[in-house]
């Protein structure tokens, strides 16, 4: 039997046929389903999901942020994850859902390849070095102001050494897969998905001399504020996070473990780039969205 972990967000109208699409089709595939609580109510069938060591795939039934979320559930276990899209964008996911029963006979065949994607481990630590908050991010981790229309002085240092102190509305350090995020909507570079580098890119910079910098994987970046009136907000994945006080500093690694994340022969990142988010010329565009 394949133990496999499904995780999933209710919002989505096609949830109730992809939960249909699993019951069919688990039984001839060997399939033995542990949905997390909500979704094992949703479903009806199946057992609900407990330790995530003991799972061989973690199916996210969802878009991009139900992947993140099921990476930082499965933390520190090393379980691959197979993502289905249900949204629009799916960036990350590996198959939309009327690909589904394809993709489950593709999986349980072990007809597919396995990326490693390094994590970064965040954690933010008082004004006396304790740490307050620890978490694992795929995606990125976002230091930025709360609802005051202006800039903050934000000092980023590399191994100790300042880089540089911004003014700007926050900063970005986010890993390669998280380069075609929330990074490249602030400037930052697309960086291919399965190589290690830490990103570092200003949100909005009140300067002509800041750009995004490229460091390497086992760099400690850390990043205090200078004299800010108003709370800050430390974000996960656009998902989780905590305020962050005045003396306190975020400090970001390389995660101990890499996330692995599904993929099936015949599919490739710049293929995604151009479909999803229009890489190219004119004409790659044009033909991507039918115009």
């Amino acid at each position: 039997m394949i133990r496999v972990g499904v995780v999933g967000h209710r919002g989505y109208a096609g949830l109730p046929d992809v939960l249909q699409t699993l019951e069919e089709l688990s039984p001839g595939l060997g399939l033995e389903l542990h949905f997390e609580p909500e979704i094992h109510e949703a479903a009806g069938y199946g057992k609900e999901l407990g330790d995530p060591s003991q799972l061989d795939v973690l199916l996210t039934l969802g878009g991009d942020g139900t992947l993140l979320r099921g990476a930082r559930l499965l933390d520190p276990h090393q379980v691959p994850i197979l993502g289905v899209n249900l949204g629009r964008l799916g960036f990350l996911t590996c198959c939309p859902a009327d690909q589904l029963s394809s993709a489950l006979m593709r999986f349980a065949r072990r007809d597919y390849l396995v990326e490693s994607r390094m994590a970064i481990r965040a954690r933010v630590l008082d004004a006396f070095g304790r740490e307050r908050h620890n978490w694992v991010a795929l995606n990125d981790v976002v230091l930025h102001k709360g609802g005051f229309a202006r800039v903050v002085e934000l000092r980023v240092c590399a191994d100790g050494e300042t880089m540089a102190t911004y003014g700007a509305d926050g900063v970005v350090i986010s890993t390669p897969t998280g380069s075609t995020a929330y990074s490249l909507s602030a400037g930052g570079p697309v960086v291919f998905p399965t190589l290690e580098a830490l990103l570092v890119t200003p949100v909005s910079a009140h300067a002509l001399a800041i750009r995004p910098l490229i460091l390497p994987p086992g760099t400690e970046v850390t990043v205090q504020a200078e004299g800010f009136p108003e709370e800050l907000l430390v974000t996960i994945d656009g998902q989780v996070g905590s305020t962050f006080a005045s003396g306190e500093t975020l400090s970001i690694r390389r995660g101990e473990w890499g996330v692995l994340i599904v993929r099936f022969p015949g599919g490739s990142f710049f293929k995604t780039l151009r479909q999803k988010l229009g890489w190219g010329g004119l004409k790659e565009r044009d033909e991507n969205f039918g115009t």
